[in-house]
């Protein structure tokens, strides 16, 4: 006779084994014989004695048992059965004594099947345990370009030094990132008690999250996580109550939602200005009643006289000064080089009464978020690029175009078929500025080659011996130079006779921007984006036609030269011409892009791969150099897709 627990448990199974089939689904546990092929396998790693959590054993190694269970790891077998039997006393000894001998299973992609003790992981499962002991072989499959793979081997490194098998992202780089937010370092051991105290951590963030409905979000427990340790420290945070950690995770949730997946990049991006209304009466009256002056301020990460990206952001909040007088006071603050206190700032420049608040650097991403949840009448937009937030507004501009309009002249204007391309940091949004030189250079000259040199990187060649070497005279080099520097080698130029010839120069024409979202604001349509009434998250984009990115050429030019590159430019000023529309290749010779069709923003943002005719590699976070590093970190680490080619 059954006992009232295996009855229960039996129901649970066939519950969930008529549900799988009504949605056409498997209805038994998978046996990793099945899935996976041993010429897949790279090697067998024993782990040792492991504390398995049961939510991660999925099923069973091989297909003898396979069916006795429905895929809830509940009993399907009769009631008058020997399994039955045999179960119901695994419940009297499990209730008397505890399971008592570990599991033997194996662990795939961070997922266990089990070859022995079935029964003990059902009945542990159907009194809802976390986890049990076992002896646990791993199966390594071989390196793969998908993101589940990429992501599975850096969670293998990861646990080499934690122990760690509970925690899962989505993203390829968040190992790291948790790594450097509990204060450790790649390759250093965690401690017992730093296990502990994570443990607790994740444990009670857990909780809330699933609390929250987090388990109904396309992310993980693991994604939201790590968000909120970029808000708020890792010892913080442990020294929190539950109480104080659910008062967090609540202001917080709309931008957890956000990172979790609940905010796709393409649904969030506005490509140009949205056309003036001048807002209704109300807002456009009492808003300006409410904030007779418009105080702006402008947070910097270096002075204007070390740093090209302060000096043309200088130049935008110089235009506001122009263009609306005294409607408006804007000042702009610089981050101290012996402050690390991003936070500190930004906080100074809100208790000094400023309406609106642009940080025009990565660094201050973060603190941005942070400060944008805590202070929402504080209007605060970060220049970046393709972040999920809802509360925090971001804008940067589609440099690509005026790449690919660079990348056309270069392609026709070099002697050799060579092109050397100085590229700042491997972050989002920078990859596709390379591979859109290269298409345009491909464009004007088929057999043109682009090689690439890192400004950021450590232990690289000088660019100079990069040109002597192969012999290359076309150089598109940093887009803008500082005020105080002597150096004239910015946009694309070519060399000769001892002689620079410039050919052409991207312009940031930030003021042109800046104007626009003053403007907006003072109308009343500060809320009007489309965005801004679904309440999503808000990433201005603005390229060539929103007048934010422009193309200066030389007069010099080739006339055949100059007419088309105007004809093009004239093309993205309309929005008629996409540099990647259609399909191209990769380095590797596989096809990117859809034919008849624009990569999506968020494929643009998030390249990870160099086109065809690139000379280079996209180099890994170690080969960066300290400040380069932390940029990198803050708005996107590229995990290199592909090797270098010779």
């Amino acid at each position: 006779m059954a006992s009232e627990d295996y009855i229960k448990a039996q129901k649970s199974g066939k519950a969930a084994y008529r549900k799988a089939v009504g949605r056409g689904e498997y209805p038994y546990l998978p046996a990793l014989d099945e899935i996976v092929d041993s010429r897949s396998i790279l090697s067998e790693e024993p782990l040792g004695l492991v504390s398995i959590p049961l939510e991660q054993i999925v099923g069973t190694k091989t297909v003898g048992r396979k069916t006795s269970f429905a895929s809830n790891y509940m009993p399907l077998m009769p009631e008058n059965s020997e399994f039955a039997r045999k179960w119901t006393g695994v419940v009297a000894y499990h209730l008397d004594q505890g399971v008592g001998d570990p599991i033997v299973a194996y662990e795939y992609m961070n997922r266990f099947y089990v070859l022995e003790g079935n029964k003990r992981v059902s009945v542990l499962k159907y009194f809802h345990a976390d986890s049990i002991e076992g002896t646990v072989t791993r199966l390594v499959p071989y390196p793969a370009e998908t993101e589940e793979n990429r992501i599975y081997y850096e969670f293998m490194s990861f646990y080499k030094d934690s122990q760690i098998n509970y925690l899962f992202f989505s993203k390829r780089g968040s190992y790291e990132q948790l790594t450097e937010a509990v204060g450790k370092k790649s390759g250093e051991k965690w401690t017992d008690d730093e296990k502990m105290d994570f443990r607790s951590l994740y444990n009670r963030f857990s909780r809330i999250y699933e609390a929250k409905g987090g388990d109904t979000l396309p992310g993980t427990a693991g994604d939201a996580l790590l968000f909120y340790l970029s808000l708020y420290p890792y010892r913080e945070v442990l020294g929190k109550s539950t109480d104080e950690m659910k008062s967090d995770v609540a202001r917080i949730w709309e931008d957890i939602s956000s990172v979790s997946g609940g905010t796709k990049t393409n649904d969030s991006v506005v490509f140009r200005p949205s056309q003036e209304t001048g807002g209704s009466i109300f807002t456009r009256f009492f808003g300006l009643q409410m904030v007779r002056q418009l105080k702006v301020a402008f947070i910097h990460d270096r002075p204007v006289e070390m740093s090209s990206w302060s000096y043309t952001h200088e130049l935008g909040r110089m235009h506001l000064d122009q263009v609306f007088g005294d409607k408006i006071y804007t000042e702009a603050f610089f981050l101290k080089e012996s402050s690390s206190d991003i936070s500190e700032l930004i906080e100074f420049v809100i208790d000094s009464g400023f309406h609106m608040i642009f940080t025009t650097s990565t660094r201050f991403l973060a603190a941005s978020l942070k400060a944008s949840i805590e202070h929402p009448g504080v209007k605060i937009l970060n220049c970046s690029v393709g972040q999920p937030y809802r509360t925090l507004r971001t804008y940067f501009g589609r440099l690509y175009e005026a790449k690919y309009l660079c990348g056309m002249i270069a392609g026709a204007m070099t002697p050799n078929d060579r092109i050397a391309y100085q590229a700042p940091l491997p972050n989002y949004g920078s990859i596709a500025d390379i591979n859109a030189f290269a298409l345009g250079a491909q464009m004007t000259n088929p057999r043109a080659k682009v090689y690439l040199h890192w400004m950021s990187q450590t232990d690289t060649e000088p660019l100079r011996d990069l040109l002597d070497r192969e012999k290359i005279c076309v150089v598109s080099d940093s887009d803008m130079i500082t005020p105080a520097s002597r150096d004239r080698s910015y946009g694309l130029y070519m060399t000769g006779n001892g002689l620079m010839q410039r050919l052409a120069t991207p312009i940031w024409n930030w003021g042109r921007f800046y104007e626009r979202i003053i403007r907006d604001f003072l109308q009343g349509n500060w809320d009007n984006d489309r965005q801004a009434k679904q309440k999503s998250a808000i990433n201005y984009w603005w390229g060539i036609s929103g007048g934010v990115i422009d193309l200066i050429t030389s007069d010099e030019l080739p006339r055949g030269i100059e007419t088309l590159t105007n004809i093009i430019k004239s093309q993205m000023y309309a929005d008629y011409f996409n540099p990647f529309r259609g399909q191209f290749l990769r380095q590797d010779g596989s096809v990117a892009g859809r034919k008849d069709q624009s990569l999506t923003p968020e494929e643009i943002i998030m390249m990870d791969y160099l086109a065809d005719g690139v000379i280079g590699s996209i180099p890994a976070s170690w080969e960066l150099t300290d400040d380069a590093r932390e940029k990198v970190e803050l708005q996107g680490r590229i995990t290199p897709a592909m090797t270098t080619v010779e």
